[in-house]
């Protein structure tokens, strides 16, 4: 992960050139139609998943008290992954015109559906959305488990912690299987905190039903040790699914040092790394793996990323700016190297291979 260029003070001819690069994309994108929303493909989702998630309650009680239980759980983690990416879009106001209809439809999908905190995951992924990879202010790579930056590495002040650091490329995916619990915790303690928390009260309520109906039904139909089973596969699979799903869209990008600044079509790609692929790499990552053409239109209906790629491609390649897509293991195998090369301190986030090519 290399290191982007401290930006000079916007002004002039500069400042208007930018700014104009991404307001003539914009055009052209909206003149394509391509930011109308989907309705069609996103009710035949929601509808599909719920659909799904009752056939698999059913199947649970049928199957009773059985190993077999065990491969539901696995489908249960899936489709559950597959609602949060639809929360995640409806977050992003992707599925209806309405920010009410967006938000109630998140609330549903996210607390109600999978059981997970909305609130916290929203302020944080705003965030992201704003500062993809600067140091210090985008919290996704201000982890306290893995050493993201230069700054996390340095955090780690005992042996133990530095030796666990320099080992953290091969526990990545290892530690993704507890990213499920992680996750859970983290909405409920959003929802908890003392802070002002929009619908709280509608959080709480969703999040109590759903986990509480979900143990109940668990432990009723299975013993103990079965049930304790069930769950922890669920959460794992989940937690990984989750993690593999995003991780590969920032991680071993350039990262952004804490005083810089970039204009925003350079910030969102620079930063932001595709996944190539068909249709069933689209599904499998709930369209995040159009990550770029994401970042710059985060309203965009999901079934519209893969129609704006090349058109956004063709737009940086006018530009000069690097537009970066990989395969889902090649993404994966830099993730790995990116983690090993921080962790064992050889990362430095001055050290700007762009700095020439990207200063204003």
């Amino acid at each position: 992960m290399s290191s982007i260029a401290i930006e000079r003070p916007a002004t002039g001819t500069v400042r208007e050139r930018h700014v104009s690069d991404f307001k003539e994309l914009t055009q052209r994108v909206q003149a394509a139609g391509l930011l109308k929303r989907s309705y069609a493909y996103y009710w035949s989702k929601i509808i599909g998943l719920t659909f799904g998630g009752l056939a698999l309650a059913a199947a649970f009680v049928l199957i009773g008290n059985s190993w077999w239980q065990m491969a539901l759980a696995v489908g249960l983690a899936m489709l559950m992954t597959q609602v949060a990416f639809l929360g995640h879009d409806a977050a992003h106001r992707q599925i209806f015109v309405s920010g009410k209809w967006n938000e109630w439809i998140s609330l549903i999908l996210i607390n109600l559906f999978v059981g997970m905190g909305h609130g916290w995951w929203q302020r944080k992924h705003t965030k992201h959305h704003q500062v993809p990879n600067k140091v210090g202010a985008d919290p996704d790579i201000g982890g306290r488990v893995l050493a993201f930056t230069p700054e996390g590495y340095a955090s780690r002040k005992n042996p133990l912690t530095r030796w666990l650091a320099t080992q953290q490329g091969r526990f990545f995916f290892p530690l993704l299987l507890l990213e499920g619990v992680n996750l859970h915790v983290q909405g409920i303690k959003g929802v908890l905190s003392k802070g002002k928390v929009k619908r709280r009260w509608v959080e709480l309520s969703f999040i109590a039903f759903r986990l509480g109906s979900y143990f109940a039904l668990v432990f009723i139909i299975l013993p103990p040790g079965k049930a304790a089973a069930f769950i922890g596969i669920q959460l794992a699979v989940f937690g990984l699914y989750m993690g593999s799903s995003f991780a590969p869209n920032h991680i071993g990008m350039p990262l952004v040092p804490p005083t810089a600044k970039i204009d925003f079509l350079r910030r969102q790609v620079l930063m932001s790394r595709n996944i190539s692929g068909g249709r069933a790499v689209d599904t499998f990552m709930g369209g995040l793996n159009f990550q770029v053409e994401h970042h710059l239109f985060p309203s965009m209906s999901r079934p519209n990323l893969r129609k704006v790629a090349p058109m956004v491609r063709a737009h940086c390649e006018a530009l000069g700016v690097r537009y970066t897509e990989t395969t889902l293991m090649q993404s994966y195998r830099a993730v790995i190297a990116y983690l090993n090369k921080v962790g064992r301190g050889g990362l430095d986030v001055w050290a700007c291979p762009l700095a020439a090519q990207y200063r204003l």
